[in-house]
């Protein structure tokens, strides 16, 4: 079960802070577009992909070690999700941005296209650090 807990933990930890960074007007690049349902935006500091992602490689690593295929396996796909993250999708929403702009300066009739913003690595950093602070917190908690 904490395999999955201490994850979604470090997922509302992620998500909650978004909130707070929206209130103190440092989060304006994802929640300037939609401001009425920001829970489950993508993009922001912190991130909560690398937040749960790390938190779940963290739990693996503390409970069943590093010298096991759990462990190998969760540390290759969190990998790959902070790369993507990173690159894929940052990219992917800045040219989303560009293509909406450009429809709103022509006044094309067609309709703007749903952007999903990705990370900068200084939100993925802040977010990984919170998952790893999450999953050393519960398991020092508990043991």
């Amino acid at each position: 079960m904490r395999y999955l807990l201490v994850p979604l933990l470090a997922w509302a930890l992620a998500q909650g802070l978004k909130h707070i960074f929206r209130l103190m007007g440092r989060n304006r690049r994802v929640f300037s577009k939609n401001p009425k349902s920001p829970l489950l935006l993508s993009g922001g500091m912190p991130s909560a992909h690398a937040a749960t992602v790390v938190s779940l490689t963290a739990v693996v690593a503390l409970y069943d070690g590093i010298d096991t295929v759990q462990f190998a396996i969760v540390l290759w796909v969190t990998m790959i999700i902070l790369y993507d993250a990173m690159m894929v999708r940052f990219s992917s929403g800045q040219q989303g941005d560009t293509l909406n702009q450009l429809l709103d300066e022509q006044k094309s009739s067609l309709p703007r296209i749903r952007v999903a913003h990705g990370h900068t690595p200084v939100e993925v950093a802040v977010g990984a650090t919170i998952g790893m602070l999450v999953s050393l917190v519960v398991f020092f908690a508990t043991k």
